[in-house]
């Protein structure tokens, strides 16, 4: 007769017994613990690879009071290069043993993005992490009162002392890509910007604007697009067409200065015999552009993972720091020496 199999699954106990050892040997190897020695914890994996066990996390966060969870809203629709934001949120969660609850903003009144961080505190959420791009969110978030640590992804100022903060310099990068234009001679550099509505537009036009300004040199009037290759292409054409071009440009963003690229091409304007480019992000493909493409280089999964490193700090008691993260200038072909 065939022995009939419990629908239940395997428990801590059946490990045990399965691996010969006590029950609380079988949770220290679950936990890492560096008591067991490693004859006993192989046996212990081998039992609970035998047995299908599966660790009840509900089980453990009841008995502990702790979720392991930590919430993370997106709050904004224009957010660049989020997936890899996302990735490094990801890796310093998991690292550190925790899952991550996911929501989302994407405007409208400001409160309700305070109640978004609110719900994901009442699911348990041991902390909160903003991944935001607009000025709306930082207003929300000034006068909220943190029921759990709170971290948000930004550029730009807050002035909530309970909230640790995390960016990418965005006007040292363009500080570097201006300085850059200056050193090999420029003078005449228009700035493209990008939506003047975000951190980071806003934050580039000071750098841009300082280091001209402590170069001694005038600065040009600046054309505002809106981070898409199709404002770049039309500001392009503009710049083109003009009877005196400058000797460079400094685009928002590389989306941008591809419809530079696009619209000087058009208009017969050499790259960088003619003017000079520089973008800004250092997008996958820039360096196959034609020609490759001068940026400003921004490590985004390094950014998602400082921001999560910052939250369980301040998890673990630490005070709420702002903390800011260089980028780096990537010289290739498309920036020279003025040829006038």
């Amino acid at each position: 007769m065939t022995e009939r199999r419990s629908a239940r699954p395997p428990s801590m106990v059946d490990v045990a017994r399965e691996a010969g050892v006590a029950h609380v040997t079988v949770s220290r190897v679950l936990n890492n613990h560096p008591s067991v020695r490693p004859q006993t914890r192989e046996r212990v994996v081998a039992a609970i690879e035998r047995l299908g066990y599966r660790r009840n996390d509900v089980a453990r966060s009841l008995k502990s009071g702790r979720s392991m969870t930590v919430g993370v809203v997106i709050a904004g629709s224009g957010l660049f290069e989020l997936p890899r934001i996302l990735l490094g949120v990801e890796e310093a969660a998991q690292r550190a043993g925790y899952w991550v609850n996911m929501s989302s903003w994407q405007g409208g009144d400001a409160d309700r993005l305070a109640a978004t961080v609110d719900r994901l505190a009442s699911q348990a959420a041991e902390g909160v992490a903003v991944i935001a791009d607009r000025l709306v969110c930082v207003e929300a978030l000034e006068r909220l009162v943190t029921r759990v640590p709170m971290t948000v992804v930004m550029s730009g100022d807050l002035a909530n002392p309970g909230i640790g903060s995390v960016e990418l310099d965005q006007e040292l990068g363009a500080r570097l890509a201006t300085r850059h234009l200056l050193e090999l001679g420029h003078r005449d550099i228009t700035h493209l910007t990008g939506r003047l509505t975000t951190f980071d537009a806003r934050a580039r036009v000071d750098g841009w604007r300082a280091e001209m300004r402590e170069a001694g040199v005038a600065t040009p009037e600046m054309l505002e697009g809106d981070f898409s290759a199709e404002s770049g292409y039309r500001l392009g054409l503009e710049v083109a067409r003009r009877e005196r071009r400058p000797t460079a440009v400094f685009a928002g963003n590389d989306q941008m200065a591809i419809g530079v690229l696009a619209a000087f091409a058009e208009e017969g304007v050499t790259v960088p015999g003619d003017v000079s480019l520089v973008g800004f992000d250092d997008i996958k493909g820039a360096e196959y552009l034609v020609p490759s493409l001068t940026t400003v280089r921004q490590d985004f999964v390094t950014l998602g993972r400082t921001c999560i490193e910052v939250l369980l700090g301040m998890m673990g008691g630490e005070r709420p720091r702002h903390h800011l993260i260089a980028p780096s200038l990537v010289a290739r072909r498309s920036s020279a020496a003025p040829v006038r």
